[in-house]
């Protein structure tokens, strides 16, 4: 509580700077936690400017995110950039400028985000909070409430422990002392049965169809797992909505649930129950032919429709390379360089020597798993603010589930993908 005393102190000092004259717009790429977050955010400006709006620079199309603003009353409306002029002043919540292009040219006064900092930080806002420790931004706006005393009302309330669900994945994937202290204080006064409707809002009757196909596609695969080809999709939404799915599958360690959207680009979902590390599975079988990467339990590729040799078919493909996979190695580093660079031969070999001699002399082997020392976990990130600043680490974000923060949905799908 005491590491974000000064944060509450400097929100504080920033209520106090606003008018009622201004008229203010919050900027989010719309999910759960970012819908939550510019909920708190307009109930603490709230009778102290003279209007806020919550504008999307993305399309809603999940349909659990769909009821969220439909039974939370959410007033969030789509972006136009040719309406800027009507207000004085922006902020951006569970994102940063650099994450979209809609939001580039904004001058923003107010950011509060829990993703990686960026390489270059962000100039010109009054208050600027970016908290990469925090697993959801909700997280960090119910501090804010509490340091404020301000008692949230029961739809923001469900709204706040919907985001920090969804971003830590039930605390499976992410969360911390924070979030956990955030979600039992908002459960005092969400609405349960508001949160159940929500949760079980999972699918569209028109993506029926997409489940027959997936099951008449389905093809086993080494290792407990398998995959499922959709051909072409609206969305890759929709390719997330199968691979959830199938994760309820007892006995099915994994599953890789691939189609082409945007008529171009093949997407592969990956779903995993932990066993292996689908990650690094991913980035084994895609590495080389387009963007790979995630998470321990859920990951994303992507790769151009060239990339597939003439003659082949796509999912035949994706499943050659599904079964054929082989896992990169993962060197042990003394210490993590800078962002782009490599740690010199003579440095890795100097690291490998340390390692050899501290597991001689202290009778314990280095984890096979990963290949990294308990001595080479990264260094915990470190808040900063504009009114509290600390001078943050820079870092550069490792890939995730989405393959980067774009345009779609949830790039998730901070928090459902």
């Amino acid at each position: 509580m005491s590491a974000t005393s000064p944060l509450v102190a400097a929100m504080r000092q920033w209520r106090h700077t606003l008018s009622k004259e201004e008229r203010w717009c919050i900027l989010i790429v719309a999910d759960p936690d970012a819908l939550a977050a510019a909920m708190a955010l307009k109930r603490i400006m709230q009778h102290r400017v003279k209007a806020v709006d919550i504008m999307r620079v993305n399309e809603v199309t999940r349909p659990d995110n769909l009821a969220m603003i439909r039974y939370l009353h959410i007033p969030v409306k789509a972006w136009q950039p040719e309406k800027a002029a009507s207000y004085d002043r922006f902020a951006v919540v569970d994102s940063q400028p650099h994450h979209h292009v809609s939001l580039k040219d904004i001058p923003f006064s107010l950011v509060i985000d829990h993703h990686p900092l960026p390489p270059e930080p962000y100039e010109g806002a009054q208050l600027y909070d970016v908290r990469p420790d925090v697993g959801a931004t909700s997280s960090m706006m119910t501090r804010y409430l509490q340091g404020l005393r301000i008692t949230p009302a029961p739809l923001l309330a469900t709204a706040m422990l919907y985001g920090i669900r969804t971003d830590t994945a039930a605390f499976e994937r992410s969360g911390g002392e924070d979030d956990f202290r955030a979600y039992q204080w908002l459960s005092r006064y969400a609405d349960t049965a508001i949160l159940r409707r929500i949760l079980r809002s999972e699918y569209l009757r028109e993506w029926l169809p997409l489940f027959s196909r997936a099951f008449r596609s389905l093809v086993d695969c080494r290792g407990a797992g398998a995959q499922a080809w959709l051909g072409e999709v609206s969305s890759s939404d929709l390719l997330v909505a199968v691979a959830d799915f199938f994760t309820r599958v007892h006995g099915l360690r994994w599953i890789a649930v691939s189609g082409i959207a945007a008529k171009n680009t093949v997407v592969v979902i990956f779903r995993g129950d932990g066993s292996r590390d689908i990650g690094r599975m991913a980035d084994a079988c895609f590495y080389d032919v387009g963007s790979a990467g995630g998470h321990r339990r859920l990951a994303r590729a992507e790769f151009p429709l060239s990339a597939v040799p003439e003659g082949m078919k796509p999912q035949e493909f994706v499943l050659r390379r599904l079964q054929t996979r082989k896992l990169r190695a993962i060197t042990a580093r003394p210490a993590a360089p800078e962002a782009g660079t490599e740690a010199a031969p003579a440095e890795k070999t100097a690291a490998a020597q340390a390692a050899t001699a501290d597991a001689a002399s202290t009778a314990r082997p280095e984890k096979a798993a990963d290949g990294k020392s308990a001595e080479s976990k990264p260094a915990r990130k470190t808040v900063s603010t504009r009114r509290v600043r600390e001078h943050p680490r820079r870092s550069t974000p490792a890939p995730d589930s989405h393959g980067g923060r774009g345009n779609a949905d949830e790039e998730s799908e901070r928090e459902n993908d």
